[in-house]
């Protein structure tokens, strides 16, 4: 069992930057993959980005590419997601995600590849 618990939404001008961050604990963490995804009102939870278990691999959702940057410290059992130029379509709660794999290359692109979820973090961006 892997529990996840996000924290550092808010509220951002469009063109501002913000950190979230995903703490694990519970199952050993170095060997889950890692994602962020997220869900604005009325639609679907959609994926943003994903990390293999050592942080060296990474995918990102077209709609973010070159704008957010997913990364990981095993040391401290959290996954991070930088988010900068947000827009206001970014406005959503973002969902950290995790999955165990003995692919160490592994990275799950949707929401029933994973099996554990924090309890979301919201974000807002005023245009």
């Amino acid at each position: 069992q892997v529990q996840l618990v996000e924290s550092g939404g808010g509220l951002v001008q469009a063109g501002g930057s913000l950190r979230l961050s995903c703490a694990a604990s519970g199952r050993t963490y170095s060997t889950y993959g890692m994602g962020w995804f997220r869900q604005a009102p009325g639609k679907e939870r959609e994926f943003v980005a994903g990390v293999n278990w050592s942080g060296g691999s990474t995918y990102y959702a077209d709609s973010v590419k070159g704008r957010f940057t997913i990364s990981r410290d095993n040391a401290k059992n959290t996954v991070y997601l930088q988010m900068d130029s947000l827009k206001p379509e970014d406005a959503a709660v973002y969902y950290c995600a995790a999955r165990y794999s003995d692919d160490g290359n592994w990275i799950g692109k949707r929401r029933g590849e994973y099996d554990y979820w924090g309890q979301g973090t919201q974000v807002t961006v005023s245009s």
